[in-house]
């Protein structure tokens, strides 16, 4: 029973199942029924609106299309309007109101770029013309501006500006005159420039550079650097010539450096040292700083204008240097040749175009010429001072003067030679830089004192020569003892000892003292003989009795005092007109024969004056004491006139 109810039940669900799913099918197909109406409907409604959406969408890109062109008709006249605001300024100048001229010149190259990118508009051939002459006449107006305001601003330094701008040390004593490196140069010393400050003038005033400045920028922006930099070179460099005239340049051609007096050529030596100095730290540097604010951004034509402008002026200064350096060599020269040196050296960072120099002024390849030539110059100087060296020891050597010192004194060549090597070593740094010119790998202090010694030897030469026109042998010895002493005691007063060493002061002493024997023995050697015990013997004269005396003729000592006078006096008489200028060296040599001469009187007074004074008028024979003797011995080497009174 329970099965077949299941089962019935079962069925009953079954059956009601599939009525459900007939309903819902029936009920799909009707709604796909309904949309598939729908469909039908939107379809016919979108082909019904579609030309309604073709019409809205033209309207709105007309719309769109008429914004762009009112904005770019709004643009075109504000460009027109500019254009014309920008030429109204242009014809009224640029001289009442530059900074608003220059405005209008850029905004007027503003159009011109826009009106040729917007070539499709009908009239912008027409503009475009009409801009370009305009632009072309501001740019002449600013060339004319350019001009008239450098001109305007670029006067003269005048020779006392400069002089103020210079360290203390190096300015002139008095108003208009330089100060003569060649005569005053230890005043200072080569350390004590070495931190010298130089003010550069101010050559144009700071306000007007940026004015200048703005011109030039323009011009260049224009296409127009070389008119630019024709009326830049026109300017400057004739204004800075003037400068150079007004301190006292000369331009000289090396004929007429020949024709000139040596006084009148060591003066302007003295003032074109001065010159240089001023011209490169003073008005080149000046007139660099003037180029650099100028053409701030524009290098190369920088470099242009400041090699065009002071191109002119560097070759009148080198060209003076040169015709020196090239005239006939002569040993004064020497010194004016190292004090030119010196200032090149000097100057050398400034002509270099090595940027590790913060002073180097002429850099760059347009300078090349001028850095060049600078160089030349110095090595020139270098090479004449060198050759004048070995002409001044030639000189020496072969000194023919015959200027005769007739007391054997110093000789004048002497003097003048140990004044020229003394003053050789105030230029010892120099001398070292020269040196090493040449040769590189070669110690300076020696090469110095090779030099120095090459030239003490070939005087002592010449003076050996000198030495034997005296007649007199004493004279001599007195003359090379004078002379070698004064040699010696000048190179251990000077800095030159510490170069030659002192064996080489030793060895030079040494001869002075063998000199100084030489003259004892020869001048007096023979007087002595005079008091020699031996000739005295008697031969049949009268003689006394005495151990001392005994077979002493009287009369051979009676020649002897004789002879004794005579000669002593006839040395007094000659050599109180001798000299020997050294008070040391003087009371030396006067004790020294003193030392031999009086003993020996003594000595022979006391052993044969009895024999004289015991006969008849002693005083004939014994005319001097030994006191006598010692005083008149004091007034020997005091270099007395024939005529003067004995003292």
């Amino acid at each position: 029973m329970g099965v077949p109810l299941a089962m019935e039940t079962l069925t009953e669900r079954v059956a009601f199942m599939r009525e459900s799913l007939q309903k819902s099918q029936t009920i799909t197909d009707n709604m796909v029924s309904i949309l598939g109406s729908f469909d039908h409907r939107l379809s016919a409604l979108e082909t019904a609106m579609r030309p309604t959406q073709v019409r809205t969408h033209s309207i709105r890109r007309a719309h769109e299309n008429i914004d762009k062109t009112l904005k770019a008709a709004d643009v075109i006249l504000a460009q027109f309007d500019l254009s014309r605001q920008a030429e109204a300024k242009i014809l009224r100048g640029p001289h009442e109101d530059l900074e608003s001229y220059l405005e209008a010149v850029d905004q007027l190259r503003s159009n011109i770029r826009f009106f040729s990118s917007n070539k499709n508009f009908k009239s912008s051939d027409g503009v475009l013309n009409h801009a370009n002459n305009l632009l072309s006449k501001a740019i002449l107006k600013l060339e004319e501006e350019f001009r008239q305001l450098l001109t305007s601003y670029s006067k003269p330094v005048e020779p006392e500006r400069l002089f103020e701008c210079l360290p203390n040390s190096l300015r002139p004593s008095s108003p208009g005159h330089a100060k003569n490196s060649s005569s005053n140069h230890h005043e200072h010393s080569n350390k004590a420039l070495e931190g010298a400050v130089y003010t550069p003038p101010t050559l144009i005033p700071p306000r007007i550079l940026p004015l200048l400045h703005d011109l030039a920028q323009q011009m260049v922006q224009a296409g127009h650097q070389q008119q630019l930099l024709k009326i830049y070179r026109e300017t400057r460099s004739s204004v800075l010539e003037q400068s150079l005239r007004k301190l006292g340049v000369e331009k000289l051609s090396k004929d007429d450096v020949q024709k000139m007096q040596w006084e009148v050529l060591e003066a302007k030596i003295g003032n074109w040292i001065h010159f240089m100095r001023i011209a490169v730290k003073l008005l080149f540097a000046g007139e660099m700083k003037v180029c650099d604010q100028i053409f701030e951004g524009m290098d190369s034509l920088k470099e242009h204008c400041f090699a065009d402008v002071t191109a002119n002026s560097v070759a009148m200064l080198l060209s003076f240097g040169e015709s020196i350096a090239k005239s006939k060599r002569s040993p004064e020269k020497l010194f004016v040749l190292l004090d030119m040196y010196e200032i090149m050296c000097e100057l050398q960072p400034e002509f270099s175009e090595d940027i590790a120099y913060i002073e180097t002024i002429f850099d760059g390849k347009a300078c090349a010429e001028m850095r060049e030539s600078a160089l030349s110059l110095t090595k020139r100087l270098a090479q004449t001072a060198q050759e004048t060296f070995g002409d001044f020891e030639e000189a020496v050597e072969k000194d023919a003067t015959k200027t005769a010192v007739l007391d054997g004194t110093v000789h004048p060549l002497t003097s003048y030679v140990i004044n020229y090597v003394k003053f050789l070593f105030d230029y010892q740094s120099t001398l070292k830089q020269l040196f090493q010119e040449f040769d590189k790998g070669g110690e300076a202090n020696s090469q110095l004192a090779n030099v120095t010694i090459k030239i003490m030897q070939a005087l002592m030469n010449n003076l050996d020569g000198k030495s034997k026109q005296y007649k007199d042998a004493a004279l001599t010895q007195l003359f090379l003892m004078n002379n070698i002493h004064y040699m010696v005691r000048s190179v251990r007063r000077s800095e030159a000892k510490d170069l030659l060493g002192d064996d080489w002061v030793q060895i030079h002493r040494r001869i002075v003292q063998q000199h100084a024997n030489q003259y004892k023995r020869v001048a007096w050697g023979k007087i002595l003989q005079t008091m020699s015990v031996q000739g005295l013997s008697s031969s049949g004269g009268s003689a006394i009795g005495s151990d001392n005396s005994s077979g002493v003729s009287r009369a051979m000592v009676k020649e002897r005092f004789k002879a004794f006078n005579l000669q002593f006096e006839e040395l007094h008489q000659r050599q109180s007109q001798w000299t020997v200028p050294d008070s040391e060296l003087r009371e030396s040599l006067r004790l020294a024969v003193a030392e031999v001469l009086l003993p020996a009187y003594r000595s022979f007074i006391k052993r044969f004056g009895p024999l004289i004074e015991n006969g008849k008028n002693p005083q004939k024979y014994i005319r001097y004491t030994p006191e006598d003797l010692d005083r008149m011995l004091g007034e020997f080497f005091e270099g007395k006139t024939w005529n003067e009174p004995r003292r």
